[in-house]
């Protein structure tokens, strides 16, 4: 004949495997619907992450709106084109700047990456492309003609 405590402890085994089950099957019901969901979703963003893609590609390889404002040319800036542009023309940071109306200090920030002119500067740097030496150092006697006689009145 079996042991009484031993048929309670087999009952009350049986009995709580029964109820976790219970418990832990709409759980992982659960689980596995919410996983179901995720990779839809995962699914769904892959399809707009590549739709975005390639409504940015076209829209970059669209053609250029015709603007009716007036032309304004972009003006590319380099520092190693500034620097380039004051050697060619062989002029110091200083007599650079004066050319420009900005310090000898924001020229060597300029050529060295530090800081970058603003667009009024910026058209300037881009007129004295054109210059050569000469009309550069007419210029320049311009300004210091214009600074001495402002100094005697």
């Amino acid at each position: 004949m079996p042991n009484i405590g031993s048929v309670l402890k087999e009952e009350i085994v049986r009995l709580s495997r029964k109820e976790s089950r219970s418990q832990v099957d709409p759980t992982k019901k659960a689980t596995a619907q919410h996983r179901r969901e995720i990779a839809e979703l995962k699914r769904q963003v892959a399809q707009l992450e590549r739709q975005v893609a390639l409504l940015s590609r076209k829209t970059f390889a669209a053609p250029a709106r015709v603007s009716t404002e007036p032309a304004t040319q972009k003006v590319r800036f380099t520092a190693k084109g500034l620097s380039a542009q004051r050697e060619r023309l062989g002029l110091s940071a200083d007599k650079f700047g004066k050319l420009v109306g900005v310090s000898a200090q924001s020229i060597y920030s300029w050529e060295h990456e530090r800081a970058r002119p603003r667009a009024g500067q910026l058209s300037k740097v881009a007129a004295l492309r054109t210059m050569g030496k000469r009309e550069a150092r007419a210029r320049l006697e311009q300004f210091s003609a214009a600074a001495t006689a402002a100094k005697k009145s």
